[in-house]
């Protein structure tokens, strides 16, 4: 999905917007030329299958009308207009292709992930599933059992809220139970339709920005003790950081049309705030090392560029620079929100790593809640 198209849609709808005419520049801001979605623009800007009327319903409009004096001939010009009228689409409406769409690519990639570590889906022995915009009950941990035909005593773990910490949480996760077991083989999924918080009813600055910044994902990644020819990284430590006072910074918000993203303009100072302490948490686990410390990969999800650029302006004194070389060319294409760091970490085993490299994966998520993960290149 190209922002061009964003933007089209966004000037046809709502020409009398007061920030229309910056819209090129708000746009360009956030470095995103393209961003993948799961369903076309058209399925998500389409109108609902009913009308003005929805609510109120024909008869009683009808009713009202006629005590208020209005002829017969009157009342029905009202009805039609009014019929005419297309309604906003249902949150049904909305979640339901999206919802059908997470459990096909989420099968997808978990099937890919499986094949590149030459491993079977009767070898799984956990799942961990995260997508957090498009609720079900049963979930997409109990979907993906079926469809992968997984052992009745996999161990299922849906972390669906988890939202933009779903990646380097699933990942401390997973290490804590092959910690446990180095038999043990974990297979983490993340599927997110975020295109379904594009709602082009909105007149909002701050929606805008939601329309431009988000992008549909599904990742895959297994996580085991055995060894294994083509495994990446290994799993050393992991770190948590949660603030309290902070739920209302950003969240998702249910409407009878479906889901809408909410965002306070505090939120990326909240979120600098679990990047200082994790710079003491790294700074404190190395300070006996006996040398200067950094990692040589730094794979992390603030939410946006503009934390990305606090990241750098803060690292510790003698970090090299281009740390966040492939967090940056991941949000070029979109925030991939619990998918963004697993999509960093494929960008940087795709350019090739050196064995040995000392990683560290971050990202924060509403709540607001961070997780960190340190781990070497194998």
């Amino acid at each position: 999905m190209k922002t061009g198209e964003i933007l089209a849609e966004v000037r046809s709808r709502q020409p009398q917007a007061p920030w229309l005419p910056r819209i090129d520049g708000i746009a360009a801001s956030t470095g995103i030329h393209s961003r993948g979605w799961m369903l076309p623009l058209e399925t998500a800007a389409a109108p609902g299958s009913g009308t003005g009327l929805r609510t109120l319903g024909a008869g009683p409009a009808r009713a009202a009308l006629a005590r208020t004096g209005f002829t017969d001939h009157e009342v029905k010009r009202a009805i039609a207009a009014l019929e005419a009228i297309p309604a906003p689409q249902t949150i049904q409406e909305r979640t339901a292709p999206a919802w059908a769409a997470v459990q096909t690519y989420g099968e997808d990639a978990a099937r890919e992930a499986l094949r590149n570590a030459r491993l079977d889906t009767a070898d799984v022995d956990c799942l961990i599933t995260s997508h957090s915009t498009t609720p079900a009950l049963p979930g997409l941990d109990l979907s993906l059992f079926n469809r992968l035909s997984l052992r009745s005593d996999v161990l299922l773990l849906p972390a669906t809220q988890w939202a933009c910490i779903a990646g380097t949480r699933s990942l401390a996760l997973a290490a804590e139970l092959v910690a446990a077991d180095p038999g043990r083989v974990v297979l983490v999924v993340i599927s997110e339709a975020l295109s379904t918080t594009y709602q082009p009813a909105d007149d909002t600055l701050e929606s805008l920005i939601v329309r431009l910044l988000f992008a549909d994902t599904a990742v895959a990644v297994v996580v085991t003790g055995r060894p294994r020819p083509e495994s990446v990284l290994r799993l050393d430590a992991a770190w948590h950081h949660t603030l309290p006072g902070t739920m209302d910074l950003h969240r998702l918000d249910t409407r009878d049309d479906g889901t809408h993203f909410v965002m306070d303009r505090r939120g990326p100072r909240a979120v600098q705030e679990t990047v200082a302490a994790m710079w003491e948490w790294l700074r404190l686990r190395h300070q006996d090392d006996g040398h200067p410390w950094h990692p040589d990969l730094l794979l992390a999800h603030p939410g946006g560029t503009r934390v990305l650029e606090y990241m750098e302006q803060t690292m510790p004194a003698g970090w090299p620079e281009g740390l966040l070389a492939y967090s940056r060319d991941s949000y070029t294409t979109g925030n991939r929100g619990g998918a963004a760091v697993l999509d960093i970490l494929r960008r940087a085993h795709d350019a090739g790593q050196k064995s040995g490299s000392r990683t560290v994966l971050y990202a924060a998520a509403p709540g607001l809640t961070a997780t960190a993960v340190e781990g070497e290149w194998l």
